[in-house]
C-alpha cells in the first residue's frame, strides 16, 4: 500500500471559504486500518473525516466511511455530501456523471450531481429514518438541558443512522437565542446512546424557512456547524408528525451562531418517502499525506 496519499478539506454546505462545516476527505483510503482511520479523525479534530475505498458492492460509484473525533458513523449528511463532491474532484467516479451511487455502513444511498466546477450542488438521499416518541422523564431532562419546556409534539428521537433527538422550538428567534447546559447533554448522550440534541425554529423573512442548531458534546462538538443528518431529520420530524407548514422542500440556515453560516436543501418525495439533503461545496485545501 503508498504511504503517500492524496487529501483534500473542504467546507460543505457553502460556496465560500470558511463558511459551512468543515471535512477532511482521504482520497485513497484503500489499505488503511480501522485504527488509523480513528487515530487520523482525532487529529483533524474536525466533526468529522471521510476516508473514500473501493466500493464492494454491484452498483456503486465509491464507499466512504465516516469517523467523529470518537466513533465511527453509519451515516453523516455533510460527509457524505462532501465526499461525493470530492470523488467527482478527484476523478474516482467518471467524468460528468449525474447519478451515483454511495456505499457506506448505512447501505446504498442515490446521489445527484448538478452543475460543473465550483458550482456544482451535490443532493444526497438519507437512509430512511426511524422516529420515536420520548417518555416524559427524559423529555423533562432534555427541556431542562435546553432551559426551555418542551411538551411531546415537539420532541422526537430521528434514528438515520446516527440517532438524534430533535426538537421544535416556537420560531428562529428562539432557536439562535439558545444557551444550552452542554454537559448535561453530553450525559444523556452517553446514557442513551444520542449522539446529540438539535434544535429548528421557523424564520418569519428571508430567503430560508427555517433556523437549525446541534449540540453534540459526547463527541467534541459542542455545536456543529451545519448537520446534514439533522436537517434530514429534521423533515423525518415534520413528516411523521403531519406537519405541511414548510412544504415538501425548503432551505435551511445553520452555522451562524458559531460563525460558519451554512445552508441546507432539504426535499421530501411524498411518493417514494425519500428524504434528501442538498448543498455547494468550496475545497480550501489540496494536498498529500504521509500515513
Amino acid at each position: 500500500m503508498p504511504s503517500t496519499r492524496r487529501f483534500m478539506q473542504l467546507d460543505v454546505f457553502s460556496h465560500q471559504p470558511m463558511q459551512g462545516n468543515p471535512l477532511a476527505v482521504v482520497i485513497d483510503g484503500d489499505g488503511l486500518d480501522e485504527v488509523t482511520m480513528r487515530a487520523f479523525a482525532r487529529w483533524t479534530n474536525l466533526s468529522e473525516t471521510a476516508f473514500l475505498l473501493t466500493p464492494t458492492e454491484p452498483g456503486a460509484d465509491y464507499r466512504v466511511r465516516i469517523f467523529t473525533p470518537r466513533q465511527e458513523l453509519p451515516f453523516a449528511g455533510h460527509p457524505s455530501v462532501g465526499s461525493a463532491y470530492v470523488a467527482v474532484e478527484a476523478g474516482r467516479v467518471a467524468a460528468g456523471k449525474a447519478s451515483l451511487v454511495q456505499q457506506c455502513a448505512a447501505g446504498l444511498l442515490p446521489v445527484r450531481v448538478d452543475g460543473y466546477g465550483p458550482a456544482r450542488t451535490i443532493h444526497v438521499q438519507a437512509p430512511r429514518a426511524q422516529v420515536q416518541r420520548v417518555e416524559a422523564a427524559l423529555r423533562d431532562a432534555l427541556g431542562t438541558t435546553l432551559h426551555t419546556g418542551l411538551d411531546e409534539t415537539q420532541l422526537r428521537l430521528v434514528d438515520n443512522g446516527p440517532r438524534w433527538w430533535v426538537c421544535r422550538l416556537p420560531d428562529a428567534t428562539h432557536v439562535r437565542a439558545l444557551q444550552p447546559d452542554l454537559h448535561a447533554i453530553a450525559a444523556l448522550c452517553e446514557r442513551h446512546g444520542a449522539i446529540g440534541v438539535s434544535v429548528f425554529g421557523r424564520e418569519s423573512a428571508g430567503a430560508t424557512a427555517m433556523a437549525v442548531r446541534a449540540f453534540c458534546p459526547a463527541d467534541g462538538i459542542p455545536e456543529d456547524p451545519v448537520t446534514g443528518s439533522v436537517n434530514a431529520g429534521i423533515m423525518a420530524f415534520l413528516v411523521d408528525s403531519g406537519d405541511t407548514t414548510f412544504g415538501t422542500h425548503y432551505r435551511a440556515s445553520q452555522g451562524r451562531e458559531v460563525e460558519r453560516d451554512g445552508y441546507v436543501d432539504v426535499a421530501h418525495d411524498p411518493a417514494t418517502g425519500a428524504v434528501t439533503i442538498g448543498g455547494q461545496c468550496v475545497v480550501l485545501i489540496r494536498g498529500e499525506l504521509e500515513l
